[in-house]
């Protein structure tokens, strides 16, 4: 499966890849490209053969510079009119799309990595927030800017950010709107690795042919226990693990795994 036009959505083995795909506007999310990306997290997740999703921009100036200020910015603030189908559709159910498009309020527990080539500005830093792991170019370069802009963030940064690194780091981030280069974002955690231009998609793609190749039950039930622990007490975190510990204990998966590992040979996971 490829599709084509604004966000590129293709299927390689067990991988996604979806990458945002107006270089000469600095991969801004229109409408439709909001519409489009919710529409590839629904099918990804209900998709039993895609295991891992790779998130990119093309051209080698931005990740994306966030939402189209012109198309957009002005469709949620009331001061443009839909003029096509994707603005309908983004003006008349902006809360729902724009929220799974930014991977709120609806869990999605297959893992994703993001391969950050350049700009990531307001919901391209924000969406950064809900992606496991997140290799930079050393051109990429980020800011949380809503703020400058006249906003708040509404992506999740309010929520996410100060529980992934320090809590002044995020306070900066969140109320100066600066931006930082790759190598700030390193030291303060916001991403895993900083790597030269034409090593990115290599080293992304590395990790997500690594998570690929386990079982697809127990990534995502550890994804899951992951991100469902963070809000939860110590006591309730422990029972979660436990509880999902034993659902992929006793999967076909597991006894695989395991039998794969007495004969010595590569296991063949099912997911179930």
């Amino acid at each position: 499966m490829m599709s084509t036009g604004p966000l590129l959505y293709e299927k390689r083995g067990h991988i996604a890849y979806i990458t945002f795909n107006r270089p000469e506007a600095r991969n801004a999310l229109t409408p439709e490209m909001f519409c489009k990306l919710a529409d590839a997290w629904t099918d990804f997740a209900a998709d039993d053969q895609m295991r891992v999703a790779v998130v990119t921009g093309a051209g080698d100036k931005a990740f994306t510079a966030g939402a189209d200020v012109r198309l957009s910015l002005p469709l949620i603030t009331g001061s443009r009119q839909p003029e096509d189908e994707w603005d309908h559709r983004f003006h008349d159910h902006e809360a729902e799309l724009t929220n799974w498009a930014m991977l709120k309020n609806r869990p999605l527990y297959k893992p994703i990595i993001a391969a950050v080539n350049g700009a990531a500005f307001g919901a391209g830093s924000e969406m950064l927030q809900a992606m496991d792991i997140r290799i930079a170019s050393e051109a990429a370069y980020f800011a949380v800017n809503e703020v400058a802009l006249g906003f708040m963030p509404g992506g999740g940064s309010t929520v996410r950010l100060a529980r992934q690194i320090p809590l002044c780091k995020a306070m900066q981030v969140l109320l100066t709107g600066g931006r930082f280069d790759a190598r700030e974002a390193y030291q303060m955690g916001f991403i895993n690795e900083v790597v030269a231009p034409d090593q990115l998609m290599e080293r992304a793609e590395h990790f997500a042919q690594l998570i690929a190749a386990n079982s697809p039950m127990a990534v995502q039930k550890t994804k899951e226990t992951v991100w469902g622990a963070l809000g939860l007490s110590w006591e309730e975190a422990w029972k979660l693990e436990a509880v999902n510990f034993a659902s992929v204990s006793h999967s076909e998966d597991a006894q695989e795994g395991a039998r794969a590992f007495a004969e010595k040979r590569a296991p063949v996971f099912k997911g179930r």
